[in-house]
């Protein structure tokens, strides 16, 4: 399952506890998270069903993604799907996810 931006929804550990309802993988990956991204993430806050279902979502990529609220915007399933590919906002995210833009490479393939 890619998500607008590329990442793999299937292999985020935050899908993955969701998923599995499991609360201590839960309360470990908001630990982790809250170290990583010096934020205030909660055991509760872990609850995702993937950036482009209509169910449960991370507050991060329901309320702060750029690049999902521009593939909503534009009526996209992801940034593969963009005449714009690859804009300076998806090109900043894959200094940090490179393996964002393998994927986004492969679905562009498709429209070429």
């Amino acid at each position: 399952m890619i998500s607008c931006c590329g990442l793999d929804c299937s292999k985020c550990e935050a899908f993955l506890a969701t998923q599995a309802d499991d609360d201590a993988k839960r309360a470990e990956v908001a630990k982790q998270w809250s170290a990583r991204y010096n934020a205030d993430i909660k055991p509760e806050h872990i609850n995702c069903d993937g950036c482009r279902s209509q169910g449960r979502m991370f507050f991060y990529c329901s309320d702060v993604c750029e690049l999902r609220k521009c593939c909503q915007e534009k009526d996209l399933e992801h940034c593969a799907a963009c005449d714009m590919y690859a804009c300076d906002k998806l090109e900043r995210f894959f200094e940090v996810a490179p393996e964002a833009r393998r994927a986004l490479d492969a679905l562009r393939r498709e429209y070429e």
